[in-house]
């Protein structure tokens, strides 16, 4: 397996894995099947080399199978904060360790950028492996957002979890 930082050459397998995570997991996304996969692959190359977004993917030889994004803020006051997502790790390769070793690389590059001092994220209050997987690399829960999501009439709980690294 290879882990790296992806680029806008990498746009066409990144949307290929992110569709698919929205339409295996629609719960864990705030974004929709429907109203990504109508966005042009442009978009998608400009995300992948936006300069305050670095996403990383997990290959197994050429195919991505393991995605998530650490989004840096800009605005003065936040700007000791970060947010990982779109953690998404295909589901013939989860319990691998594949998604510890995405967010672990995200939290490396957040450190070194020396003026990061704490990452959020937001895991569905159902996902019970995610949010095992989250506290065992140190976040701690500091919310839950009651029905943050609503699909059809059904509505998810977030949970919302911080990691001080600083």
């Amino acid at each position: 397996m290879k882990i790296r930082f992806l680029t806008g050459l990498d746009s066409a397998s990144y949307k290929s894995l992110r569709l698919e995570a929205l339409q295996n997991n629609p719960e864990a996304f705030s974004s929709s099947y429907e109203e990504e996969e109508k966005m042009p692959i442009q978009q998608t190359e400009l995300k992948l080399n936006a300069e305050y977004t670095h996403t990383i993917g997990a290959f197994i030889e050429e195919d991505l199978i393991g995605i998530a994004t650490l989004v840096v803020e800009t605005k003065k006051k936040i700007l000791h904060r970060a947010t990982i997502v779109a953690v998404y790790v295909h589901q013939d390769y989860r319990n691998a360790g594949i998604g510890k070793k995405i967010i672990t690389e995200l939290i490396k590059k957040a450190k070194s950028m020396m003026r990061i001092e704490q990452i959020y994220l937001t895991v569905t209050a159902s996902n019970l492996p995610a949010k095992q997987l989250y506290r065992s690399i140190g976040f701690e829960m500091y919310g839950i957002e009651k029905r943050a999501l609503k699909i059809e009439d059904t509505y998810f709980d977030d949970e919302l979890m911080v990691l001080f690294i600083k």
